[in-house]
């Protein structure tokens, strides 16, 4: 499973070719910033950009206009293109939304998922205990990520997850940056009891996982901020 997530790679394969150049040109730009691969603090020229994904300039302003509205880069005239960098302390303000939001979304999708989303969430809390049981990063991030969007797509709320998106990219990146403190384990098992209790239908359930799961994500900040 290495390197995958919920989706199967010709699901992936599928999904890639269904979106705009714009957007695939935003999800690529998207992961090179969560994972690091463009470092906070740099600065890169458009065309360095262009090149990497090898997507045209159009496409890759527009997914630059929409990674400068979640804060994930920031426009320098005539110098380039910064990678915004982490700010350890804005992060908890960013937990505290993001706890309310998700607890919606949960209760939501409890309430309205699909058999065939709840079948997902079910193959998706397996998946991502076998991740982080081989200590398979990348797999974890993706599966994370599939999960993101089924639960997204199962709450039925547009507004809601419009607001949630760029936090949970946010936290991806943070999570990449300081990986070495926190304990995947743990993180998989309490992923794996809210994809359940969505999976399972239990509102009450799912909010209580969703916070159980932000507790320790402060936790995990925390800890990050007293190194």
């Amino acid at each position: 499973m290495q390197g995958e997530g919920i989706l199967t790679r010709a699901q992936r394969t599928a999904r890639y070719e269904q979106r705009t150049l714009a957007d695939r040109a935003y999800h690529r730009l998207e992961e090179l910033i969560v994972t690091l691969k463009l470092q906070p603090g740099s600065v890169v020229t458009e065309a360095d950009l262009i090149r990497e994904i090898e997507i045209g300039r159009t496409p890759t302003r527009e997914a630059l206009k929409r990674l400068e509205m979640r804060g994930l880069v920031r426009s320098l005239p005539r110098r380039g293109i910064a990678i915004t960098g982490l700010n350890v302390t804005d992060y908890f303000t960013l937990l505290e939304t993001r706890r309310t939001l998700d607890r919606l979304i949960a209760a939501s999708a409890a309430r309205r998922a699909t058999r065939e989303q709840r079948a997902a969430l079910r193959a998706a809390a397996s998946a991502i205990r076998k991740a982080a049981t081989h200590e398979d990063l990348e797999a974890f991030m993706r599966i994370d990520h599939d999960f993101d969007e089924i639960l997204e797509a199962a709450a039925r709320n547009p507004f809601a997850a419009q607001a949630v998106s760029p936090l949970h990219t946010h936290c991806r990146r943070f999570w990449y940056t300081f990986q070495h403190t926190g304990d995947l384990l743990r993180t998989a098992s309490l992923h794996g009891k809210l994809m359940l209790a969505v999976a399972q239908g239990d509102e009450a359930g799912a909010q209580k996982a969703s916070d159980d799961l932000l507790d320790y994500m402060t936790e995990f900040t925390r800890t990050t901020v007293e190194m």
